[in-house]
Formats: structure tokens, sequence, C-alpha cells
């Protein structure tokens, strides 16, 4: 019996096949997993502890001090540029006076309107901050019992110092990517 020759090459040709799927495959995939990379972008969140508050005023939520006002429009300097492309998409503080206040003048001058949340529910902060600004750079004004808890949250590390309560110039800079580890930067204002 004689084999005809076109059914004698296939053999040959199919592992050559094989290979030329395979490898294209793969430049597929790296191409994917690169531009993944390229495209794929982090969530800045920053937070800080409300400004000094007048001390025996209004019972649990006084207003600002001198020194609180004065730390509100240093805040506002320093996050307020508006000439920046990531600049601060949003602020998130909770129902007290001194967290709205302490924000107050950064709002104004980005012409944001802050989101006010239960502050006891850190978890769901950080939950909703990372859904709905991926990307973004948002600010959280908080209190010195809850920002380690939300830092926690938002990067999972479990190790998070706690606020002193007489340290108003600690910022907590939270970076979260969209595929990796977050970072957390501890700084003084």
């Amino acid at each position: 019996m004689t084999i005809p020759a076109n059914l004698q090459r296939r053999p040959f040709l199919a592992p050559i096949g094989l290979v030329a799927i395979t490898v294209t495959a793969g430049i597929v995939i790296l191409i994917a997993a690169a531009w993944f990379l390229v495209t794929s972008t982090s969530t800045t969140v920053i937070l800080v502890r409300h400004a000094p508050q007048m001390l025996g005023i209004n019972g649990d939520d006084p207003p600002l001090s001198a020194e609180g006002e004065a730390r509100a429009a240093s805040l506002a300097r320093l996050l307020g540029d508006t000439h920046l492309k990531s600049r601060v998409a949003a602020i998130y503080v909770s129902e007290k006076l001194r967290s709205r206040a302490t924000a107050a003048p950064l709002a104004q001058m980005l012409g944001i309107t802050p989101v006010v949340v239960d502050e006891d529910d850190a978890r769901g902060l950080a939950r909703r901050v990372l859904r709905d600004h991926p990307g973004e750079t948002i600010l959280i004004v908080g209190h010195a019992n809850t920002l380690p808890a939300i830092v926690a949250d938002l990067s999972g590390m479990a190790d998070i110092p706690p606020v002193e309560p007489s340290d108003y110039a600690t910022v907590y800079v939270v970076t979260v990517p969209r595929v990796g580890r977050a970072g957390v930067v501890r700084l003084r204002y």
C-alpha cells in the first residue's frame, strides 16, 4: 500500500503548527498582561485626624479652636492644588463638627461637598472608598480612635499604631493598587 505524499507530511508539520500556536498564544498573553499592568491604577487615600477643637465647649461636639482652624487652613494649602491632575476627588468626614470643619477649607477650595459617613464603620468606609473611587485620590478626616482601623482595612495591614490623643499632625497615605499589595506611609504636617 502506498501512502499519498500529502498525508506523509502532516505528522511532520503538526508539531511545528502546535509550536506556532503556543508561541502566538504566549505573545498575546504577554501583551495583555503588559497592557493590564500599564493601565492599572492605584487609589490613594489620605487620612488625617480632625484638627484641635475647643475644650469645654458644646459638650461632645465642640468647634475647632484657633489652632484647629489654622491647621485646617494648612491642610487646604497642602492638598488644595487645583492644577494637579490627581488632586483630591472626594472628601469623607464623620458627622462630628470638628471633622467637618477640618475638611471645610479644602472642600471649598476644590468645590467638593464632603460625604458624611458613620465613624464607627471603618470596614464599610474602606470598601466604599475603594469601590466608588478607583484610581482617584481621596481624603478621609477621622478621629484618633478610628484612623488606625480605617488604615488597616484599606491596606490589609494589622499593625497600624494607635494615634495618641494629643496627636493632630499624623497623616496616613495609603496607596491601594488594582493589582498587588497596598502601601502605607505615615507623615506629619
